[in-house]
């Protein structure tokens, strides 16, 4: 049998600092009711402390992971990691997650696709595992999104939160692991969700940090028409492309960006409420690391052999789904 890229293993880390409903109706014109209402988020968590960054997240999760298996950092091959916060521009977030757990044997580097880029990221991991070279890669979703939030701004703030996740990959040759995926990207997309400025196209300036350029843009309604519609439809397709239907699905794990979007996909593939993982109301949107924060939190109730679909849309817009079968008891 041909050699499949399968999680072997999974972590998560969250900071301690829980942002709450109330708090932030001190902060901006909002309360809880209007929040729940149209996101399902209560809490959030933030990354507080001088210089602590999404690798330093992101850290914490691989040396979870590291104890929990007994895997040795020297025997990671390659980190990649999801983030749309960045450390710095460079060098990479996922060489800064490296050298702070003492992986020497591996290259590393970022991808960036917003919401969508962990998605991305497993899909090109499994790749490098398929091709025989490559044997343990470490996959992180990292974002301290706070970093990049205003305050002031409450079209935004009550939706981002801070967190990071790892999974491992190894080579399976027993069917398991990833088995499919289809991602997706329309760049017309990039006016309705984004930070306008600190790219090439528009440097910081005086100007860009007077008129709070440097925070996320997003326009709600657009955004979520388009999520709404392509979140779904790519799940439904990766469903049709192989034969399963919604009771072949043990869980979706959708990217937690509001729960509408989340009821309309499991609708969409026609799956019951308790086959989704759901952590919206407790961490917010944490970007690149909902999906693993959500296969982190469920890893006990996952069971070889599970049909799991991962599920995201972000801005771009990009999008997709991934097909795996999952490799191993989450109890044990």
């Amino acid at each position: 049998m041909s050699i499949k890229a399968a999680i072997t293993a999974i972590e998560g880390y969250v900071p301690e600092y829980k942002l709450t409903n109330e708090e932030l109706s001190t902060m901006v014109e909002t309360n809880d009711e209007w929040i729940t209402s149209r996101t399902g988020i209560k809490e959030r968590r933030i990354l507080k402390g001088e210089g602590l960054a999404s690798s330093d997240m992101a850290a914490e999760a691989a040396k979870k992971l590291f104890e929990k298996t007994g895997v040795n950092p020297d025997e990671i091959d390659l980190i990649i990691c999801a983030t749309a916060t960045p450390d710095m521009l460079f060098p990479s977030t996922a060489c800064v997650i490296a050298d702070k757990v003492g992986v020497k044997n591996a290259f590393a580097y970022d991808i960036m696709a917003a919401c969508s880029g962990f998605l991305y990221s497993v899909a090109t991991a499994s790749k490098f595992i398929e091709s025989g070279q490559y044997k343990k890669v470490l996959v992180f979703g990292a974002d301290k999104m706070s970093s990049i939030v205003d305050y002031t701004d409450r079209r935004t703030c009550v939706i981002f939160g801070d967190g990071a996740g790892v999974v491992l990959l190894e080579p399976n040759e027993d069917g398991y692991g990833i088995q499919d995926h289809i991602l997706k990207s329309d760049g017309s997309g990039r006016h309705a969700l984004n930070m306008k400025a600190g790219g090439s196209a528009k440097p910081a300036s005086h100007e860009t940090v007077d008129a709070k350029e440097h925070y996320i843009y997003q326009d709600g309604q657009t955004v979520f028409k388009f999520a709404v519609r392509g979140m779904a439809d790519v799940s439904a397709e990766i469903l049709e492309r192989n034969n399963l239907t919604g009771d072949d699905v043990a869980w979706l794990v959708p990217h937690q960006a509001n729960k509408r979007i989340i009821d309309a996909t499991a609708r969409r593939m026609g799956l019951s409420e308790d086959k989704v993982m759901l952590n919206i109301q407790r961490y917010g949107n944490t970007t690149n690391g909902t999906i693993p924060l959500c296969l982190w939190e469920w890893e006990d109730k996952l069971k070889k052999g599970d049909n799991v679909i991962l599920a995201a849309f972000g801005g771009g817009f990009t999008w997709g789904a991934i097909w795996v079968k999952w490799a191993y008891d989450g109890k044990q």
